[in-house]
């Protein structure tokens, strides 16, 4: 099968992470970029990529990539591409534009010139031309332009990655799903030791964690854009699907999820239900500042408030010290990671963090910090 170039988008800091996934489902000539990581594979890759990558949230393929110093070139090299390869005027398209450098700044400016470009050569050929779509078009394309280099793809993916489809119900400030699978895959957890976050919200880092233990596809409940390209391939599409049904293995250990919100547990339950992992994953409510007397060497990772769901700044510091208190003196023998957009607080743990990590929630700069937990001093153990 023809081998082509496929970019795999994701957000800041999880290259590596990704990088590592790409090679473990064949990608070959990988080169990790910014927020990226660009490979080549053949078409069942490309469709491998978009059902098993975990801490992507986009898969295209670039067509064409050219330079371009204002909006008359744009227009001009995106209507040098022949169209018809991949659009009708029957079907329908939309398109998303990224932009950074001086030259061009509006990346909605670009999407229309982008825009403007096809229909005219659709209306110039066939005095007719495809419509836009914005929710679920024929067609997805992205437009990257970086200074005076545009890259031009087919976004196979379609809505983002990280929507994987179980989670229907949330809480407020719920994680990205791709963003909580990375954390877990980051953390190097062993998928032997039990899992556990205390405060699990609507349960999205522990239903990741069941779905990375039990090898199942993130993107199994949901579609991809790809399925509308011309070239779709179904018998290989569903070979991919089925393969991944076989490799799905059995978990033995416990997923554990506690929340003192019994409504955050009722939608984590529902979640894990559609998730399919509902036999490995327990929730129920519970105050992580009381005992845990039952949570022993565990594998933890939670992502406790940063502020906004909290009244004041002020109620920040001595929360996040409680937090430091309740790990040293009752979960002996786990190891713990805390993700936290609050940067100040986070210091006030008062452990010492074998492992910080800088990642980002959104637009929200976060730390990721690992903490070793065992009786005494560090010289004992």
């Amino acid at each position: 099968m023809k081998q082509f170039t496929i970019v795999a988008k994701t957000m800041f800091g999880l290259e590596e992470i990704l990088a590592k996934e790409i090679i473990d489902i064949g990608g070959e000539e990988i080169e990790i970029l910014s927020r990226a990581v660009k490979f080549k594979g053949d078409k069942e890759l490309l469709y491998k990529a978009n059902l098993h990558l975990r801490t992507a949230i986009k898969i295209l393929k670039p067509i064409a990539t050219f330079q371009t110093r204002d909006e008359n070139q744009l227009y001009e090299r995106i209507q040098s591409i022949n169209w018809s390869k991949y659009l009708s005027v029957n079907k329908t398209f939309s398109i998303d534009g990224i932009t950074s450098g001086e030259i061009f700044t509006h990346s909605k400016y670009v999407a229309l010139k982008t825009k403007d470009a096809i229909v005219d050569q659709f209306r110039d050929k066939y005095n007719k031309r495809p419509s836009i779509d914005l929710d679920n078009p024929h067609l997805r394309l992205n437009i990257h332009i970086y200074n005076t280099t545009c890259t031009v793809s087919l976004d196979s993916t379609g809505m983002t990655l990280a929507k994987r489809g179980y989670r229907l119900q949330q809480t407020t400030a719920p994680m990205n799903e791709a963003l909580a699978a990375g954390l877990i895959l980051m953390s190097g957890w062993d998928k032997k030791r039990d899992f556990f976050d205390p405060m699990c919200g609507s349960g999205t880092i522990a239903i990741e964690a069941a779905l990375i233990a039990r090898n199942i596809a993130p993107g199994r409940l949901r579609h991809f854009t790809f399925k509308n390209w011309d070239d779709f391939d179904p018998e290989l599409w569903e070979k991919v699907k089925e393969e991944a049904n076989d490799n799905i293995k059995p978990f033995r250990g416990k997923i554990i999820g506690h929340d003192l919100d019994y409504k955050a547990i009722e939608i984590a339950q529902q979640n894990t239900q559609r998730a399919g992992v509902r036999n490995v994953t327990e929730f129920k409510v519970s105050d992580f500042f009381k005992p845990k007397t039952e949570i022993t060497d565990s594998h933890i990772i939670f992502n406790p408030p940063y502020g906004e769901r909290l009244q004041a700044e002020t109620d920040m510091i001595p929360f996040y010290k409680n937090i430091g208190t309740q790990l040293k003196h009752t979960l002996n023998g786990c190891d713990a990671w805390i993700f936290s957009g609050n940067l100040d607080a986070i210091k006030f743990v008062g452990l010492r963090p074998s492992k910080k990590i800088k990642l980002y929630n959104a637009a929200i700069e976060c730390k990721f910090q690992k903490y070793e937990l065992y009786s005494g001093s560090k010289k004992d153990k």
